[in-house]
């Protein structure tokens, strides 16, 4: 993946990334290269505007595995950058990358959230790693807010993420949530 990036002219320095602040901003231009098809992370290769391809998800690979963030886990504010590329992309020819990174990504930070153990973001968000061997498979200790707040991230959305979708909805299933909760959750967008 990196030679993906050494192709074109770095735009992002990925030694630079010192906080998850960081990883914010430069997920940003990722997603800002995504919408337009323009910019440093799609110089010096075709690149269409909406279209989400492997050098992007590669990009997004390196800024949430940089060095300085690998053992702390995604944060809200990454975790909504991840979501706002997703959004962002109309079309994919990553073979399928992004979203099991966007998946792995958004339930790290639901389950660091909510106080359960995660991986190093090199493990977890490995796609030789399935997210299934860390993630949890039963609501009990996930935080309802969180839950709630990925369910509204994801309503209404014309891109859906299958194995996100499938996992949040386990979690759903098994949880011990109040009834008065149920109709906030359950309306993924499905």
């Amino acid at each position: 993946m990196l030679s993906d990036l050494s192709a074109a002219v770095a735009p992002i320095d990925i030694f630079a990334i010192a906080s998850r602040k960081d990883v914010v901003a430069a997920l940003a231009k990722v997603r800002n290269g995504v919408i337009t098809g323009e910019g440093p992370t799609a110089g010096g290769r075709v690149h269409f505007s909406r279209m989400l391809d492997s050098t992007d998800t590669s990009w997004c690979v390196h800024l949430l595995t940089a060095a300085a963030v690998d053992n702390q886990p995604v944060s809200r504010e990454e975790a909504e950058a991840l979501f706002e590329i997703n959004d962002a992309a109309t079309e994919r020819s990553d073979d399928g990358r992004f979203d099991d990174l966007f998946a792995k990504a958004i339930v790290h930070h639901a389950a660091s959230a909510s106080g359960l153990p995660v991986p190093a973001r090199r493990i977890a968000l490995a796609p030789d790693t399935d997210i299934e061997s860390w993630a949890p498979t039963r609501a009990v200790g996930v935080n309802i807010e969180v839950l709630e707040w990925i369910a509204n991230q994801m309503r209404g959305k014309r891109r859906s993420n299958r194995q996100l979708m499938a996992l949040v909805a386990s979690l759903i299933g098994a949880a011990t949530l109040p009834l008065a909760h149920l109709p906030n959750v359950l309306d993924l967008g499905m």
